[in-house]
């Protein structure tokens, strides 16, 4: 059931299994691995799936990125078949974070975004953040409304992106 926005709720925390809406069975789990599988999901990433600048379009500028996130985040990610097809993040600052989530493009529109950003929330709440932000861009209205589904409150819009919080 919907939460109402900015309230505080308990999520669940990864591992979880799950069968997604195409049959598929899926596992959202904690991640601090290898950067490879990684790199491997997000160098077959198009134009279309791409959003304000992320992911980077080269595999070398791909593995920088994904260090980063490795090193400084919390991270979750979700397989199916052994294979990295989600994964989300959130790179703490003091007592909140930036939450940014990918998926694959053939998993997208099947319940794993939802599946990713709850497992995700649950991994920031077990480590005690309070507070998560994040960015969209105004006309990615499929990633805005699984942020509305989790709580995510609107703080700030401009001509190109809205700027989204919620309480952990």
């Amino acid at each position: 059931m919907d939460q109402p926005p900015g309230s505080v709720r308990e999520f669940p925390r990864p591992p979880r299994e799950a069968t997604d809406r195409e049959g598929r069975t899926v596992t959202a789990e904690a991640y601090d691995g290898d950067a490879d599988p990684l790199v491997e999901m997000y160098t077959e990433f198009d134009a279309g799936s791409r959003s304000q600048g992320v992911p980077p379009r080269t595999e070398s500028a791909i593995r920088e990125w994904v260090a980063g996130l490795l090193e400084d985040g919390l991270n979750v990610v979700v397989r199916h078949a052994g294979r990295v097809v989600g994964h989300a993040v959130l790179v703490p600052h003091d007592d909140d974070a930036e939450l940014a989530i990918f998926v694959h493009p053939d998993y997208q529109s099947a319940g794993n975004g939802s599946l990713l950003i709850e497992a995700l929330l649950g991994y920031g709440q077990e480590h005690g953040l309070e507070h998560v932000w994040l960015t969209v861009s105004h006309d990615n209205r499929i990633a805005i409304k699984l942020y509305d589904k989790v709580g995510f409150e609107t703080r700030m819009r401009d001509r190109t992106e809205y700027e989204m919080e919620r309480p952990l």
